[in-house]
């Protein structure tokens, strides 16, 4: 009898810190797709969710398709978005009569209004209403929090190895492959856990240069490679601008059955994320510093790239902080350009003074004023644009982008790209929506803290990050006012 396999997608890197709440139109603005919709729009992609639809292809399930919603990190997500997307889930499930698995893909650091633990709180009540007989899998992030909760309810679980984020599809392959042995009765899947008292850790899951997440990543295939009964095992770095009791780094094995030796490996592997506490392999600059830095290795066609690290939409940053932008302009930088700046109301002014006109705006500091106030600057509009391209890759390729009514404000000798939905830039497209071809730049500065290595690694002369607590994704964890965390816990209280 054909197997048939419910797929969904519910995804959100929720930063508790920022107060800008996270809506049904936050998903519509990104990425909501439905029913059919799903598969038009995601076949042929880099994404979990098209590994999803060629496994069903591949193993003969008949797919059932309930929804696909992803939105930009951003603040918790209201009651009503939460349980408007989980309840059409639910609805779906119920709507489809039997089913043999479910194939999730989440990120593993949602929170709502009303839990900390949104994938948690998901996963058991589709336990509640599907029982014990439906396998039920997930990917995840690799910035994860991943819950007591999660780890209970889901028969599978396993998370990205790379980050920048490139293995998507073959992450969401590893969790079908399981499935597949786990309907053919050859494997019974269980999740294991544990953690250790921190916020952050294993680097922060940089897989760009040898360190503590590689290090972990490299004891998992040998684990794996040693004990066929390991399915998968995920070191999750957490995602730390969550002020919620479960949060911080994680390992986490699918053994098959219930075994001890399961819970010992993860248990090794959570001593030696604590033992690296302390290992970066990143350096993090002062705005002064890393354009003195830009300007002694720049060249056109061989961009210095500045990441804009505290500012990070990826981790809920706003888009729009002023710190490094101002910096630039100040420094009179020649050749230099940003994106993506998030500022409706700037892109809206310069298409309604159209292209080639010289005006003056107020760029950016306008949501939160906790942070760097707005620039006043006069400047020129160099190009108009709907912001619709497709992602370049590798991460994410093939993905659409809708970034909304875009503008690219020169000032001075910096070219800034302004868009009215906020997305992080991860890929060069970010900056040719804006009429720039990035490798024709000395000076590159991208609204990303890690994910644009991926792209602009491969043109840069050197990658500086910049963080001067200019944003509520500051990397000076100490700084954040975090109340609901267990205490004591890394690197709040030391030791």
């Amino acid at each position: 009898m054909t197997k048939r396999v419910l797929i969904a997608g519910f995804k959100h890197e929720t930063n508790t810190f920022s107060i800008q709440p996270t809506t049904i139109q936050s998903y519509e603005a990104r990425g909501f797709k439905v029913g059919e919709a799903i598969v038009p729009y995601f076949k042929g992609t880099n994404t979990e969710i098209a590994a999803f639809l060629d496994g069903c292809a591949k193993h003969g399930w008949q797919p059932v398709l309930s929804l696909a919603a992803d939105a930009t990190p951003s603040g918790k997500l209201t009651k009503e978005c939460y349980e408007t997307i989980v309840g059409t889930i639910l609805g779906d499930i119920e709507k489809a009569g039997k089913l043999d698995a479910i194939l999730l893909n989440l990120h593993g650091a949602m929170v709502a209004e009303h839990t900390d633990d949104g994938e948690g709180t998901l996963l058991e009540r589709i336990r509640a209403k599907v029982g014990p007989g439906v396998v039920v899998a997930a990917t995840l992030d690799l910035h994860a929090n991943v819950t007591q909760a999660m780890a209970k309810y889901a028969d599978i679980l396993v998370s990205y190895r790379t980050y920048p984020h490139i293995d998507m599809y073959d992450i969401a392959a590893e969790a079908v492959e399981i499935v597949k042995r786990t309907l053919d009765g050859a494997v019974k899947p269980k999740v294991y856990l544990a953690r250790r008292a921190m916020i952050d850790g294993a680097d922060h899951g940089r897989t760009t240069s040898p360190g503590p997440m590689t290090e972990l990543l490299d004891r998992c295939a040998k684990i794996r490679s040693e004990d066929a009964g390991v399915l998968s095992a995920s070191i999750n770095a957490g995602f730390a601008w969550a002020d919620i009791p479960e949060v911080g780094p994680t390992a986490v094995i699918v053994g098959d059955g219930n075994d001890p030796r399961f819970q010992a490996y993860v248990e090794g592997l959570a001593d030696y994320i604590w033992e690296t506490r302390d290992y970066r392999t990143v350096k993090y600059f002062t705005v002064a510093d890393a354009l003195a830095r830009a300007k002694a290795v720049a060249s056109v066609g061989k961009p210095a790239v500045l990441s804009d690290a505290a500012d990070n939409p990826g981790g809920g940053g706003y888009g729009e902080s002023t710190g490094l932008l101002r910096g630039m302009i100040d420094a009179k930088l020649e050749n230099a350009a940003m994106a993506a700046f998030y500022d409706p109301e700037a892109a809206a002014a310069c298409h309604k003074a159209g292209l080639g006109a010289t005006i003056t705006l107020k760029l950016g500091g306008k949501i939160d004023e906790r942070f760097s106030p707005p620039i006043e600057a006069t400047g020129t509009v160099t190009h108009l644009s709907d912001g619709n391209f497709v992602i370049e890759g590798p991460m994410l390729r093939g993905v659409g982008v809708a970034m909304g009514s875009t503008a690219t404000f020169k000032i001075g000798g910096v070219e800034v790209v302004i868009n009215s939905r906020r997305f992080q830039n991860y890929d060069r497209n970010f900056f040719r929506a804006g009429g720039i071809e990035p490798s024709e730049r000395a000076f590159l500065a991208v609204k990303s803290s890690q994910h644009f290595r991926a792209a602009y690694a491969p043109i840069a002369s050197e990658v500086i990050i910049v963080d001067e607590g200019g944003g509520v994704m500051s990397n000076d964890l100490t700084k954040l006012p975090f109340t609901r965390v267990p205490r004591p816990i890394f690197p709040l209280d030391g030791e």
